[in-house]
């Protein structure tokens, strides 16, 4: 499994932060490549995601809600991953560190987005980030 982590400061309280990154179904606002995220029930999510060139669509679970300071999913279906985001008070607001695992079963697709992955990643948690703060 490849792992891929992001963090970044938020000028907002762990509080405010976190509820809004618990509210999973509103990350297609935060993002370009997030077409949509169907809530399924029982903190479960179906994802509709648009990265290198192909359409992902992938179940999640979430795993630990923990406010204001942990909020980790894993996959049922789909892509298979794990995800956790880590809120931490600074003085600045809240370092949100985002630490991102996958696998992918097929070699050809996984090279060609383990290129990717790393700056894809990063620029859909600054884009998250950036968009939480802003509606904060």
């Amino acid at each position: 499994m490849a792992t891929i982590e992001h963090s970044e400061i938020v000028k907002a309280s762990p509080e405010r932060v976190f509820a809004l990154l618990e509210r999973v179904e509103d990350f297609a606002d935060y993002s370009d490549l997030i077409e949509r995220i169907e809530p399924l029930g029982d903190d479960r999510y179906r994802w509709h995601v648009h990265a290198v060139g192909r359409d992902w669509t992938f179940d999640v679970v979430i795993t630990e809600c923990r406010a204001p300071e942990v909020l980790a999913w894993e996959s049922l279906s789909g892509v298979e991953n794990q995800g956790r985001y880590r809120l931490t008070p600074v003085v600045e607001g809240t370092e949100v560190a985002l630490t991102l695992t996958y696998s992918l079963r097929n070699r050809l697709i996984e090279k060609a987005v383990n290129k990717a992955a790393t700056p894809l990643v990063g620029k859909v948690s600054r884009q998250i980030l950036s968009r939480v703060e802003a509606k904060l």
